[in-house]
């Protein structure tokens, strides 16, 4: 009988069963990424770092985050390195909690530079066991990489009012969700792994397309850091707004990255879609009305050109 295929559909666990874990610790892992540039002016303003200081702060959690990822995404595969997701978050959310205890710039560095290694070990092993746990739905790992862009939206949120009650020491009060999402993770992985190892998917590498899609991720990076690093900082320097206005300015900035990722996740199959039935140029068409929206809504919504001041010395 035709009952038995959508009763079985019915019995599945719903995405969110299936990637709340996933999801969390996503979240909890780029909260240590979103507390950089939440921290970054503190040290500005009270430990007195230049601007290249701060953004070498930036530098080191974008290095320890990145450079090292594709090796340990080698292991991943090639090993039953599952414990990576685990280990990396601990290890993300030790370096950033120490950075604001630390008396010296060189030793602050570090500490970030550790805490982006720990997010590097976190991406490869986690988003390969997200994505066995997804499957083919993209709603599914929307949520995965909503946690992620979630974490970044929570960091300023929850950074600001201590950072400015306790100065740069606060950072020690985020190490509790890293402790105790590293214990999860690792306590799932010793569970499977006693179950017996995941099964291994078939495919061809396709290395063109690949290399387009990092190209592309390369720039959407540089954008985005190099705002979330200084827009605190413009707030408070240039439109002389407060410290809590800053960083809600920061947090919105964050939120509309949340909001992105989860549309992203519904239009993903409506651009599916419209490649197979069109080409893939029509998905790109489809994509390419938004930068012109997005220029006009900046266009009318920017503040009126202020008033030049009348000198003493006379005015034309």
């Amino acid at each position: 009988m035709t009952v038995l295929p959508q009763r079985e559909e019915a019995d599945a666990p719903s995405a969110w069963r299936r990637m709340r874990l996933w999801a969390l610790a996503h979240a909890i892992d780029d909260l240590y990424q979103g507390l950089v540039p939440s921290v970054v002016p503190y040290f500005v303003l009270d430990r007195h770092y230049g601007y290249v200081a701060a953004s070498g702060l930036t530098l080191a959690a974008t290095l320890g985050s990145s450079i090292p990822q594709p090796f340990l995404g080698v292991i991943a595969d090639r090993r039953n390195a599952g414990w990576m997701a685990g280990a990396g978050v601990g290890l993300a959310g030790l370096g950033l909690s120490v950075a604001g205890l630390l008396p010296g710039y060189g030793a602050v560095w570090c500490a970030i530079l550790l805490s982006g290694l720990g997010v590097a070990m976190f991406h490869p092993a986690a988003g390969k066991a997200a994505r066995q746990d997804a499957g083919d739905s993209a709603a599914a790992m929307s949520l995965f990489a909503a946690g992620g862009s979630v974490g970044f939206f929570l960091a300023p949120a929850l950074a600001t009012p201590a950072l400015i009650a306790l100065g740069t020491p606060a950072t020690g009060l985020f190490l509790p969700p890293a402790a105790l999402i590293c214990f999860a993770l690792l306590r799932k992985h010793r569970r499977e792994a006693a179950h017996g190892a995941a099964a291994v998917r078939d495919g061809r590498d396709r290395w063109g397309p690949f290399a387009a899609l990092t190209g592309i991720e390369v720039l959407r990076s540089a954008a985005f850091f190099g705002l979330n690093t200084f827009i605190e900082l413009y707030w408070i320097r240039h439109l002389h707004a407060s410290r809590g206005l800053a960083g809600i300015a920061l947090t919105c900035f964050l939120a509309g990255r949340v909001a992105g990722t989860l549309l992203g996740g519904r239009i993903a199959p409506l651009l599916a879609l419209i490649a197979n039935a069109r080409g893939p140029r029509g998905a790109l068409l489809a994509l390419l009305v938004v930068p012109p929206l997005a220029l006009v809504c900046g266009l009318l919504l920017r503040d009126p050109e202020k008033p030049r001041p009348v000198t003493s010395g006379g005015a034309a």
